[in-house]
């Protein structure tokens, strides 16, 4: 007896991650010494203060019962401190924060926890390629919103077609972003809070990588926007600030409805998350964030290292201003295919090929700096052998 996919399954946008790994897995298995900048996966160690507040929680009974549905109260809690002393933000740890099992989770289930089928949302191009999941289960439509070099990788709403935007309802950004490492900036975000009320559309920020910012500048927060939480809502996961991906914990804060709309929903998908884990995202929330300012000195000192090695052969990339990616153009005469290809065929170095993340991504590939200094520089003079610059 078979039982075929759903229709809704069958809809679901191809994994563009998972063939990446399969040929970067293809390429190892022939004995290659592959040097993997493909990979968004932090490759720190958790903090081992949280590893430790994790290990006692666990052990004590009442935290192997099932959580509140709606999320411990003393996580919602701090989370509401962490975001008044991080960016001044004053948010009701009851009404506007939502405890996700990974920020993604409330990114792909908040299109069908408040748009119908049929509705319109916008997402930016490139982006995040999970945020098609979300369009896919919702059956929404989809509009995309083009980020350019020339306007830093932001989108000019001036440029969106006015049918489209008379017809959206939701909207998703990300922060400093993935895939291009871009930041924004206060006007920026002024300007996304005026054209959201103005269209009465809600936005999403996807500040995942919110704590990893270059050159002394912090990343700002979406909601320290004046009017932001009348519009909209920010997600913020563990994963990037305490390199916890692997545990899957996040929250949501802002708009009271939106918040509403996930906890209810949730309500009906989960029993929140494991309350040991609840208890040692606390501990990382309330710490000193001493790990994370370390951490990001050594994503910066990589950005640098592997710019400078990447320049000295004639590949010059964009200049992020934060997350733990760069931005790198391809040489021409190859698509952003073609050119990963070649590189992980010829040069054993696997990067990621930037059409994954849209069509907006074409003419350039995504580096994670998630691998130690020297590899950079031998991955660059593997590179500079094949004369493409």
């Amino acid at each position: 007896m078979k039982f075929p996919e759903s229709d809704v399954l069958q809809g679901l946008p191809k994994q563009f991650f998972a063939n990446l790994v399969k040929k970067v897995n293809a390429k190892v298995a022939t004995g290659a010494d592959v040097i993997n900048l493909g990979q968004g996966n932090p490759d720190q160690p958790t903090p081992e203060f949280i590893v430790k507040s994790m290990q006692e929680q666990t052990a004590i009974p009442k935290n192997h019962k099932y959580s509140q549905f709606r999320g411990d109260p003393e996580l919602k809690k701090a989370a509401a401190e962490f975001y008044k002393r991080q960016y001044g933000v004053e948010l009701d740890p009851e009404k506007e924060i939502a405890i996700l099992g990974g920020s993604k989770i409330g990114l792909v289930e908040l299109p069908f926890a408040i748009l119908n089928p049929g509705d319109t949302m916008l997402l930016p191009d490139p982006g995040y390629p999970d945020y098609l999941s979300g369009v896919a289960l919702a059956k929404v439509k989809l509009s995309l919103m083009r980020l350019k070099e020339k306007n830093d990788f932001m989108p000019d709403y001036a440029e969106l077609d006015s049918d489209t935007v008379a017809k959206a309802k939701l909207m998703y950004l990300n922060y400093p972003n993935n895939p291009t490492g871009a930041v924004a900036t206060p006007a920026f975000f002024k300007k996304t809070v005026d054209f959201a009320k103005a269209n009465q559309i809600g936005v999403v920020h996807d500040f995942a990588y919110g704590a990893i910012g270059f050159d002394h500048q912090k990343p700002i927060s979406f909601l320290q926007t004046p009017g932001a939480k009348e519009v909209g809502i920010e997600t913020y996961t563990f994963s990037k600030s305490y390199n916890m991906a692997g545990w899957r914990i996040g929250f949501a804060a802002g708009n009271a409805d939106m918040i509403e709309a996930i906890n209810l929903l949730q309500d009906h998908l989960f029993v929140s998350v494991f309350p040991a884990m609840q208890k040692a995202a606390i501990t990382a929330l309330n710490s000193d964030q001493q790990t994370v300012k370390e951490l990001v000195a050594l994503y910066e000192k990589r950005r640098n290292q592997f710019f400078s090695a990447a320049r000295a052969i004639g590949w010059e990339p964009y200049h992020s201003g934060g997350s733990f990616y760069a931005w790198m153009p391809v040489p021409e005469g190859y698509t952003s295919e073609a050119f990963a290809d070649l590189l992980l065929d010829k040069a054993a170095v696997a990067v990621a090929p930037g059409n994954g993340f849209g069509e907006g991504g074409e003419g350039f590939v995504r580096v994670g700096l998630l691998i130690d200094e020297p590899r950079f520089t031998e991955a660059c003079q593997r590179i500079k052998k094949l004369n493409l610059f």
